[in-house]
């Protein structure tokens, strides 16, 4: 026999073309391992949750900053409900008061006069309640800065809300705006934060020291992308 050729006798090596794949297998939790929480941000966790329970906070997660709004916009709303109310209610004197004139001839025993002043007074009515909803609205917009994420709340009218929740890791762009005098004197102006991939874009408007509240959003965001603790 050949000593060079294979003995059939003895187990040849097999090809690596032909072997199956290899597999590992690797065993995990059923539970996934709750993440380490310290007792400081636990209470801040915990001081959150008391102060705004409105807010669904995940475990550890807390507020550093609730953005409020500024009440000039309340004054604008104001000022548009009064004096439309003001309007009104003048025209109903002059036509109940109407001294000798052509409207006070009007009709048996004022009833014309009466009834002329009932849509005014409906208007008086709509007007009040129109201030008392637009302040209900411009109050029921808010803006939360957390550790993880920002929260807002959006309310466009008395029956429509929605609730925009994005991650600190997912904010490409935050930044702020102050068109004119009144927004640079009182201090007041509009949040606008861009997000990756979907490129959506969020606005908070009336925002009451917006350069504060953006510095402290960019500094969260850059700490949370950068896997340290996001301090407030």
């Amino acid at each position: 026999m050949n000593p060079t050729s294979p003995n059939p006798s003895q187990p040849q090596p097999a090809d690596p073309a032909n072997l199956p794949p290899q597999v590992v297998y690797v065993s995990r939790p059923l539970q996934p391992a709750k993440p380490v929480i310290s007792d400081e941000t636990r209470q801040k966790h915990e001081e959150s949750k008391k102060k705004y329970p409105q807010l669904n906070l995940s475990e550890g997660e807390y507020i550093i900053s609730a953005v409020s709004r500024h009440p000039f916009g309340l004054l604008q709303i104001w000022f548009i409900s009064i004096f439309v109310t003001v309007v009104l209610v003048t025209l109903i004197a002059l036509l109940l008061s109407d001294p000798g004139g052509s409207i006070s001839g009007l009709g048996e025993g004022g009833g014309l006069l009466r009834l002329l002043s009932l849509p005014l007074l409906l208007g008086v009515i709509l007007s009040l309640a129109g201030g008392a909803i637009g302040t209900f609205v411009f109050q029921a917009n808010t803006f939360y800065l957390t550790n993880e994420s920002v929260i807002q709340n959006v309310q466009s009218s008395l029956f429509k809300k929605r609730l925009q929740t994005v991650s600190l890791g997912n904010i490409e762009d935050a930044s702020f705006t102050q068109n004119g005098i009144i927004p640079h004197a009182l201090n007041y102006g509009s949040i606008r934060l861009s997000t990756e991939g979907d490129e959506t874009t969020y606005h908070f408007n009336y925002a009451s020291q917006p350069e504060k509240q953006i510095a402290l959003l960019n500094n969260a965001v850059e700490a949370f992308k950068a896997g340290r603790p996001v301090e407030g």
